[in-house]
């Protein structure tokens, strides 16, 4: 069973940055996908970025050039940089891994908020 924490959300100003992370139970990152996703008041969860066991990554059009995912193997844990920050971005971001054998994980949510 993989468990999954994230942490630091929290309010910013426009225009500001801010470094969600994702600490993972187990040695997970080289065999499987890691998203985040969001989701803000009254829409649908969506997709943000993706980070793969390659090492490769996506990213929602929306966010290109200003989120960057990573991820550190060592310690289990996975980032998502946020900069110039958009009330738009405002939503509970959601850490989420699925293994070569189809199997879900999601995380309970951190919140941001984008507000002077």
């Amino acid at each position: 069973q993989v468990q999954l924490v994230e942490s630091g959300g929290g309010l910013v100003q426009p225009g500001g940055s801010l470094r969600l992370s994702c600490a993972a139970s187990g040695n997970i990152f080289s065999i499987g996908v890691l998203d985040w996703y969001r989701q803000a008041p009254g829409k649908q969860r969506e997709l943000v970025a993706t980070i793969r066991s390659s090492g490769s990554t996506s990213y929602q059009d929306s966010v290109k050039g200003r989120f960057t995912i990573s991820r550190d193997n060592a310690k289990n844990t996975a980032y998502l940089q946020m900069n110039s920050l958009k009330p738009e971005d405002t939503a509970v971001y959601f850490c989420h891994y699925y293994n070569i054998h189809g199997t879900h994980y999601w995380g309970q949510g951190t919140q941001v908020a984008v507000s002077s």
